[in-house]
């Protein structure tokens, strides 16, 4: 468990913009995420996108049925070479391990032949661009079934303290980002819980109905 602080550290010192925070997050937050994995309806295929060093993985792990499938999508090779040692080493992961797939790529990358009926997202939004914002809100749409839920997290209040401390090229950055976001709530089933045991406490969206508004961020 050190180790993988440790690597998360050196990480986010090294790449600040797609790891995003200090520290993993909080096993609150993992079980926060991970609520919607399992809904007793069979076999289920699951999708974590940017789940680092594993801190939300364990929670989804143990919400796996006996025939479901996990895909983890992960951009940091280090990262990735973290997760594939944990389900060749660690009983909790290893258990699960058949069902699994570690892939290094960028979500918009991902081939899909089915799509999924949970994901989960640990990226953080709020570092990259309005553009890659869009698309990655377009490839969760496109990656989901009909019944589908995704789970995704923001910290509480960041967007306005940042721009409390920001020039107007971030201001008009961060509030795209926030449209786009408010984009997706709008016109679908969605359901918001507030995690305050994490560093720093972070909301909890689960947004489903996906396919009824329409087609998702433009």
């Amino acid at each position: 468990m050190l180790r993988n602080h440790r690597l998360f550290l050196r990480e986010y010192l090294r790449h600040f913009h797609h790891t995003g925070s200090i520290a993993p997050s909080s096993r609150w937050l993992g079980a926060a995420l991970a609520r919607h994995v399992s809904d007793g309806s069979g076999a289920r295929r699951i999708l974590e996108v940017g789940p680092g060093t594993g801190a939300v993985t364990r929670h989804i792990v143990a919400k796996l049925g006996t025939n479901d499938r996990f895909d983890l999508v992960e951009l940091n090779p280090a990262f990735v070479e973290c997760l594939r040692r944990r389900f060749d080493d660690e009983p909790h992961f290893a258990r699960v391990a058949d069902r699994v797939r570690v892939i290094n790529c960028p979500v918009e990358e991902l081939p899909c032949d089915r799509p999924y009926d949970a994901i989960v997202s640990g990226l953080p939004l709020n570092n990259f661009s309005v553009s890659d914002v869009r698309r990655i809100l377009e490839t969760f749409g496109t990656l989901m079934s009909p019944t589908a839920t995704l789970s995704f997290f923001e910290y509480v209040a960041i967007r306005p303290a940042r721009a409390m401390v920001s020039g107007r090229q971030e201001r008009e950055r961060l509030r795209g980002i926030g449209q786009a976001l408010q984009e997706v709530l709008d016109g679908r089933e969605f359901s918001r819980e507030c995690v305050w045991p994490n560093l720093p406490p972070a909301w909890v969206h689960h947004v489903r109905s996906w396919h009824k508004a329409s087609g998702g961020p433009q």
